[in-house]
């Protein structure tokens, strides 16, 4: 009887199991060198041209000392310079973050304080242009990007960092996760995507995803959108956000084209559609029919599009596919934190579930406020593991050790699983609103009601609304020989956050009930109207 031979770990060498975002690029620079990579304007760049680009970027990255774990960040819309900047952090193992253009100056200044990146690429707006300070090296985008990128020496493909055998990226203690000092991920675990969100304290966190994880995640979305030669995917969403981003990369993992337009415009949306033959775009609801309006007279050839039924008008103009992730409806469960999806609504037609079955590269468990895993039925919170986790939020060590506690993943929402083993999302923990398709955390709007020199306390839930599913009301304690009309609280919130943030009612009332000492938001809802909440 023979047997298998076998090596230990040690003697196999990492880079054999590596595949970065880098990597990635590389491999389709050599097999689809005549494929179109990138579309943005008047820019056309094929995955050659493509790749010398990102190794001159990442050759000018690095002469600004932006070294393994150092981040660099975009302040601008969409652009096909976000991909760049993505790919050639990766060669040389930093860390990419597309901020949040619509953010009011005071949350750009935390990004800034709060990542303290090495480069900040940036577009010229107010909010940028007040915020423009610090150590970082700021590069304008457009003709001084260009010079930048030009000034880059290359280093060869294949060499950048991680890149030669027996090295990789090491975090900096206190600033890489996970957080052991002196010690951090390496090869394609090393965080490489950083994106904003959950403002669980009034304040969001970086949620960062490896290569791995993005790979991994970009594998399981390919595969359910059924992504063939030619998929050609319109960035017409938000960069910054986990739904445009996912597409953008499993398009990329695919060899794919990236179509990019700086903002949603109905009209351009249509002319990009029918110039590029376009596959997939992010669009949804209200998307969906200003996109129709502007289509009304068949100005625009859209058949290429492949995509959810949505209305008669709509399903004339595309044609309704018939993949996993178009039938019937798409999507699923998913956060940022999971690097878009866990579930997928198109690998369980006809489910009982009304998120679908999960990633076949992770796993979920419901568990209960003891940690045990509930029955079939009964609702628990939805904690995952797996490829596709993130590596935790960029130095919260506190609430990394909280939500990654005996080793899983606790997304902090609530799920039910269905007798067919399938999930139903019945919605977060902690309270969350659902205005068009932005996630609003009341604490951070609360937060900065109450800064308001007139304001003693306040709380805020989600009203019901027609267009938008749900919209903002505050409630409002002023203090005592203050006066404060709702308007100027309005604008007061508008200074502090993202416009989409802002209340669109506010209610004065002589105090706020309480849980505790936090706002009884069951008791606000009966007495305001709020409802609508995700998951109801």
């Amino acid at each position: 009887m023979s047997t298998v031979p076998h090596s230990s770990p040690a003697d196999v060498p990492a880079d054999v199991h590596r595949l970065t975002l880098a990597d990635v690029l590389a491999e389709h620079a050599r097999s689809r060198p005549l494929v179109t990579a990138v579309v943005d304007g008047e820019v056309r760049l094929g995955y050659p041209a493509l790749e010398e680009r990102v190794e001159r970027l990442a050759g000018a990255l690095a002469a600004e000392g932006a070294g393994p774990g150092d981040r660099v960040l975009w302040l601008g819309q969409n652009s096909h310079r976000v991909l760049e900047l993505l790919l050639a952090a990766a060669r040389i193992g930093a860390v990419f973050c597309p901020a949040n253009w619509r953010q009011s100056p005071d949350e750009l200044a935390f990004v800034l304080g709060d990542l303290t990146p090495k480069v900040v690429v940036w577009e010229r707006s107010e909010a940028a242009e007040s915020v423009r300070s610090g150590a970082a090296r700021w590069v304008l985008s457009g003709e001084e990007y260009e010079r930048f990128l030009a000034s880059g020496a290359p280093a060869g493909a294949g060499e950048g960092v991680p890149g030669r055998a027996g090295e990789g990226v090491s975090g900096r203690a206190g600033e890489g996760v996970p957080g052991r000092a002196g010690e951090g991920p390496s090869g394609d675990a090393a965080p490489v995507l950083a994106l904003y969100t959950a403002a669980f304290d009034g304040r969001p966190n970086a949620a960062l995803l490896s290569h791995a994880a993005l790979v991994a995640h970009a594998a399981s979305l390919l595969h359910v959108r059924q992504m063939e030669p030619g998929f050609t995917f319109l960035n017409s969403g938000p960069l910054f956000h986990v739904g445009t981003m996912m597409f953008c990369l499993a398009t990329l993992l695919a060899g794919g084209t990236n179509v990019f337009t700086p903002a949603f415009d109905a009209e351009e949306v249509c002319r990009l559609v029918d110039a590029e033959a376009c596959t997939q775009a992010f669009l949804f609801g209200q998307m969906i029919d200003a996109v129709v309006a502007a289509n009304a007279g068949g100005k625009y050839d859209l058949k290429s599009l492949g995509f959810v039924s949505h209305s008669p008008e709509w399903d004339g103009m595309i044609t309704v596919s018939e993949t996993p992730w178009c039938r019937s409806k798409m999507g699923g469960y998913g956060q940022t934190e999971v690097g878009g999806m866990l579930t997928f609504l198109g690998l369980a037609p006809g489910a009982a579930g009304l998120a679908g079955r999960p990633s076949p590269l992770v796993q979920v468990r419901l568990l209960g406020e003891s940690g045990e895993e509930v029955p079939p039925g009964e609702v628990g919170e939805i904690c995952a593991r797996g490829k596709s986790i993130f590596s935790g939020y960029f130095n919260r060590p506190e609430l990394n050790e909280r939500k990654f506690r005996d080793g899983w993943h606790h997304t902090g929402d609530l799920g039910r699983r269905e007798p067919d083993g399938t999930l139903t999302f019945i919605g977060p923990r902690l309270r969350m609103i659902k205005s068009g398709n932005e996630n609003i955390y009341p604490a951070e709007v609360e937060r900065a009601l109450r800064s308001h020199p007139a304001v003693a306390d306040a709380a805020v839930i989600g009203v019901p609304d027609d267009r938008w599913t749900q919209a903002v009301k505050a409630v409002v304690v002023l203090r005592p020989d203050t006066r404060a009309d709702a308007g100027a609280l309005v604008e007061h919130v508008r200074g502090l956050l993202a416009s989409y943030k802002k209340p669109s009612a506010v209610e004065f009332a002589e105090s706020i009930p309480k849980k505790g000492f936090a706002p009884d938001y069951d008791a606000l809802d009966a007495r305001y109207g709020g409802g609508a909440y995700p998951g109801a």
